[in-house]
C-alpha cells in the first residue's frame, strides 16, 4: 500500500489526534505541542513506515510515548487479567458513561489517572479496536481490556461521587 504524503497525514489526523492528545494533557496549549511535536518527529524521520495502513497507530503511540515521556513518571499499565468483577464494573461505567453529556464526560474524564485515561479515550472516543490500542499503548490485549475496565471503574467512581450529570 502506497504511503500519504506529509501534507495529507496532517489533514488527516490532525484532528484525533489532538482530541487525544487534548484528554491526556488537560490543557489546549500543551495539546497543541504534543500534537505538533508528534507530526514534527514523523517529519524528521522522513515517512518512517514501509506500510501506509499503519499510519494512525504510528502517529498515536509516538504522541502518547511524547507524552508520557514529558510526565517524569513513566508508568505502565498494570498487567493482570480481567476478572468477572472488573467486567460488571466496565458494564455499569459503559451506561453511565453513556448518560453523560460530551462536556461534562471531558471534565470528569481529565481525572482518571493516567495510563488509564489513555486507554479509555483510544476506546470511546476515537474507536480504536483492542488490537490497535495494544500497538499504540505497547502492551498485551488484555492489558489494554484491564486497562479500560479499570479506568471505566474510575469515571464510575467520580460520576457517583460528584453527582452523576451534575
Amino acid at each position: 500500500m502506497a504511503t500519504c504524503d506529509f501534507p495529507q497525514i496532517v489533514a488527516q489526523h490532525y484532528e484525533e489526534l489532538y482530541r487525544f492528545a487534548f484528554g491526556l494533557t488537560r490543557t489546549e496549549a500543551d495539546a497543541k505541542d504534543l500534537t505538533q511535536q508528534t507530526f514534527h518527529i514523523w517529519a524528521m524521520k522522513g515517512n518512517p513506515l514501509r506500510d501506509g495502513s499503519k499510519v494512525k497507530t504510528w502517529l498515536f503511540a509516538t504522541l502518547r510515548r511524547e507524552f508520557l515521556g514529558l510526565q517524569r513518571n513513566y508508568s505502565h499499565f498494570e498487567y493482570s487479567e480481567l476478572s468477572d468483577e472488573d467486567q460488571d464494573v466496565a458494564d455499569v461505567s459503559t451506561e453511565l458513561v453513556n448518560s453523560l453529556d460530551a462536556a461534562r464526560l471531558i471534565e470528569l474524564l481529565k481525572q482518571v489517572k493516567e495510563p488509564y485515561r489513555s486507554a479509555v479515550i483510544l476506546f470511546y472516543m476515537e474507536d480504536f479496536s483492542y488490537k490497535e490500542m495494544a500497538g499504540i499503548l505497547e502492551v498485551p490485549m488484555t492489558t489494554v481490556q484491564s486497562g479500560i475496565s479499570r479506568g471505566l471503574g474510575q469515571l464510575q467512581r467520580l460520576i457517583l461521587s460528584n453527582g452523576g450529570m451534575g
